[in-house]
């Protein structure tokens, strides 16, 4: 019986939050090791198992993969949440590659103070509503099916999910103007293996904290 993925990666979000999703979306079952201590970081980066001396860190099928877009490409391949062929995947990339960065905006404001912080999730909002909804939207209206890449669920399905509900944590109104989305959201969140996901118990992680922040800045020696 192969061993289940290992994460480490603080006790929040940032950029293991994803891959919690993929894995989880794949009905994938995985450990985590979080870091809490700075002397945890240091004995990874003495290990050698941080290429470039950065977490998120996944420990599978006898790899020590850092890099969130690469641990992400691969898991999807290995679980078969790629599309495929060549032309599916590119699709895939881009709108993964699109919302990560949308959801990324809002990782980025972890150290600012509470007055910064409204002010950026404002503009992200409107970012989302304005730059990357319209063009989901689109894609869903185009083609007419119940998934975004080759009307079968795919990575780029649960990565959006990710995205809308983090900005509905922003904005419980951002999804007013996309009745596409709307229904996409509640579609996919009754996948069984999200909707498991989505219940309180799951490891999925709650928005980030001051003591989330003060943790990071520990470990890291920010």
């Amino acid at each position: 019986m192969a061993s289940r993925p290992k994460l480490h990666y603080f006790r929040g979000r940032g950029r293991m939050e994803s891959i919690r999703w993929l894995l989880a979306a794949a009905g994938v079952e995985f450990e985590e090791e979080f870091l809490e201590t700075r002397e945890q970081y240091e004995k990874l980066l003495k290990d050698g198992r941080l290429l470039f001396g950065q977490v998120p860190l996944v420990e599978v099928d006898g790899m020590m993969l850092t890099q969130t877009r690469a641990i992400l490409s691969y898991l999807a391949a290995k679980y078969n949440l790629y599309g495929k062929d060549e032309k599916e995947r590119v699709r895939i990339n881009m709108y993964a590659d699109a919302t990560l960065d949308l959801m990324m905006m809002v990782v980025g404001t972890l150290f600012k103070s509470p007055a910064e912080k409204e002010e950026d999730f404002a503009l992200i909002v409107t970012r989302a509503k304005t730059r990357y909804f319209p063009v989901f939207e689109k894609i869903l209206k185009d083609h007419g099916e119940d998934f975004l890449v080759g009307n079968t669920f795919s990575w780029a399905d649960v990565q959006l999910l990710e995205a809308i509900l983090m900005m509905e944590e922003l904005n419980t109104s951002v999804l007013s103007d996309f009745p596409l989305l709307k229904a996409f959201k509640k579609r996919i969140s009754n996948i069984p293996t999200i909707k498991k996901f989505l219940q309180p118990g799951s490891q999925r992680q709650p928005p980030p904290d001051s003591h989330y922040a003060e943790v990071v800045r520990h470990v890291l020696q920010l």
